[in-house]
């Protein structure tokens, strides 16, 4: 993810936890405001047991990804939910050119292996047929004082080939197994006191486990006058399980706080589209018309008090989750001139929501049963560029878009707010005054009807207002030599609630200033390597700022050798060896025996410097 231009991530929980996400001055938790996706398929999940949007892309073994399309903004129609702030498609490659073994180890016991292999020969690829499987191991006991004991297995295979003269066939399978131990967050008067280390834990039996395995099938049709024709099915049974303290002793000062989110899940889904290009005169027109199913099922859908993992102390949700969203799309693109082309757009989605609560004790329902909700959505797009030389172009780009609520939330309130909308714009400019130098730049503008905020990661969204956003992001490209790279992208948001008086507006962990950015030298046949940096600023914990989550600068760096058969490589993470806190958040804790509670930074430290180092054995 950290290719995004633009992209921050940070854990919080240990290697088995989907990432905190931040793009465009959104704090996004683990994928509120930002759609991802892998082959078409989506990698969000929604009304999920830890939260709205939770987007574990833990189970794509990176070295199958062949490209990665990003757009930012909510300006395209084949998008739907989550695409507020942008999106981000993964695509693994169809074919490998050859097979690869690659073993991995480092400090803080670490480990990996990796496998890529061919299944079908050269005779049969000239026929435009590939089938490949990869598996990775993975394991670590991380940096913290408590060990992590991470371990996660992925399992891929993948065919892809011609079934016709006029369509090709792509079948994909995979599966994920992931387990972890996990330090938690923990308050800064905890280590001020010397009650535990930087590195230490509150409630070292916090951790989790999560499985979750893929059928993905697409196809892809040519018709005789070009149109293009795709239609694809994908399904994924999925579990989740995971154990947390955020508030210690507040609630429980005899058990404590310890919570378990727990769920088990079917989805199922459906995408088509229709690519169509005409002429109206001189005037190239490209026609994309589409539909999207997504139908999601979980199995007792669990939110409780535990102790050490094991012993429920209090059941607080329990009910099973049924959601379906169904859209269509249209999309034109008008190509009038060699300067001039605009696309419109319009899209529609469908929500049904229903929930069988299982638990007569839940406050925010009248006992149990089942409870309904529907909406829906209408999202028009319009987008004009203008190209004023072949190395300069402006463009302006506008729509809306949404993201969804928990089903549990939604049919607390009949359907309100259920799909509250994004409504922004783009300016900018493309532009590349040498062949070798890409400068981009553009100011941006974004409005939420609803901010969709965690409660503590206690299983519920909090609606917190109408929020508005400005921007500025720079990205700059330059390759002085051909085997040198340089690149930096530069990202400042401006944000704040709409109804709040001025001082008390603050959107809290909303990124202000950040930066990514290095140097790649690269040859084909040697050495080659880069160095890389991240840069996110101090921003504000709460609406007041009267809480500060301290910004970090970090610094990585690669090295390899690389041959045709095999490859060296050596990898330092945060070379500089900075202290830092990768996540953070402003909550209300008890220490155990304390009197009373206090609200203060509560975080996740960063890694300390940490060196791996890799072997890869290439063959055919």
């Amino acid at each position: 993810m950290r290719i995004v231009p633009g992209l921050f991530i940070g854990q919080h929980q240990g290697g088995g936890k989907a990432e905190q996400i931040f793009i465009r001055g959104f704090d996004c938790d683990h994928g509120t405001d930002i759609s991802l996706n892998v082959d078409g398929m989506p990698i969000n999940m929604v009304s999920h047991a830890h939260g709205q949007g939770y987007a574990d892309a833990h189970f794509i073994i990176p070295e199958t990804i062949e490209a990665i399309d990003f757009k930012k903004g909510s300006y395209y129609a084949e998008k739907g939910n989550f695409n507020t702030a942008g999106f981000v498609d993964f695509k693994t490659a169809n074919s490998i050119d050859q097979n690869l073994v690659k073993l991995e180890g480092g400090m803080f016991n670490s480990k990996r292996i990796v496998g890529l292999f061919n299944l079908l020969n050269d005779t049969q690829k000239a026929k435009q047929q590939s089938w490949y499987v990869a598996s990775e191991y993975n394991y670590s006991d991380s940096y913290f004082d408590n060990p992590q004991h991470f371990n996660r297995f992925n399992f891929f295979t993948k065919y892809y080939g011609k079934i016709s003269n006029q369509s090709f066939l792509t079948l994909s399978a995979g599966t994920l197994q992931s387990r972890w131990d996990a330090s938690g967050q923990i308050p800064e008067r905890a280590v001020d006191q010397g009650i535990i280390g930087f590195y230490g834990a509150i409630d070292p039996t916090e951790g989790g486990k999560t499985t979750r395995t893929n059928l993905n099938a697409q196809i892809l049709t040519t018709l005789e006058n070009g149109d293009l024709f795709k239609n694809q099915f994908y399904y994924s049974n999925y579990s989740f399980d995971l154990h947390t303290n955020f508030t210690f002793y507040l609630n429980d000062p005899i058990n404590g706080d310890q919570i378990r989110q727990k769920e088990d899940r079917n989805l199922l889904g459906y995408n088509s589209s229709y690519n169509h290009i005409s002429y109206f005169g001189k005037v190239k027109i490209t026609s994309d018309f589409g539909a999207t199913a997504r139908m999601d099922f979980t199995n007792n859908s669990e939110l409780s008090n535990t102790i050490d993992r094991y012993t429920v102390v209090k059941p607080i949700k329990l009910g099973t989750i049924s959601e379906t969203n169904l859209g269509v799309f249209a999309s034109e693109t008008f190509k009038f001139n060699e300067k001039w082309s605009a696309n419109l757009g319009l899209r529609f989605d469908q929500f049904f929501n229903k929930y069988n609560n299982k638990l007569a004790t839940d406050e925010t329902l009248n006992g149990t049963g089942v409870y309904n909700a529907q909406a829906n959505k209408l999202s028009p797009k319009f987008s004009v560029y203008y190209h004023a030389t072949k190395n300069t172009q402006f463009y302006f780009s506008s729509g809306r878009g949404f993201h969804s609520n928990d089903t549990r939330a939604v049919v607390v309130t009949n359907g309100k707010e259920i799909l509250p909308a994004s409504t922004g714009f783009d300016l900018g400019t493309v532009f590349k005054p040498f062949s070798n130098l890409i400068l981009h730049f553009a100011t941006w503008y974004l409005n939420m009807e609803q901010e969709f905020v965690y409660s503590g990661d206690g299983g519920i969204v909090e609606i917190t207002g109408q929020t508005k956003r400005l921007g500025l992001d720079l990205s700059v490209r330059y390759e002085p030599i051909r085997s040198l790279y340089f690149d930096t992208d530069i990202n400042y948001a401006h944000g704040r609630y709409v109804n709040e008086i001025k001082g008390q507006d603050y959107i809290p962990l909303a990124p202000i200033w950040s930066a990514t950015g290095g140097i790649t030298y690269k040859s084909t046949n040697g050495f080659n390597g880069g160095l890389r940096y991240r840069f996110l600023s101090d921003r504000p914990a709460i609406e007041d700022y009267s809480l500060t989550a301290k910004g970090y600068l970090i610094a990585d760096a690669v090295f390899n050798y690389t041959k045709k058969k095999y490859e060296i490589g050596f990898r330092v993470n945060n070379i500089l060896n900075t202290q830092w806190k990768e996540t953070q958040f402003a909550t209300e804790t008890r220490l155990k025996n304390e009197p009373t509670s206090v609200t203060e930074i509560c975080f996740t430290p960063g890694t300390k410097r940490m060196a791996l180092l890799s072997l890869t054995y290439y063959f055919k």
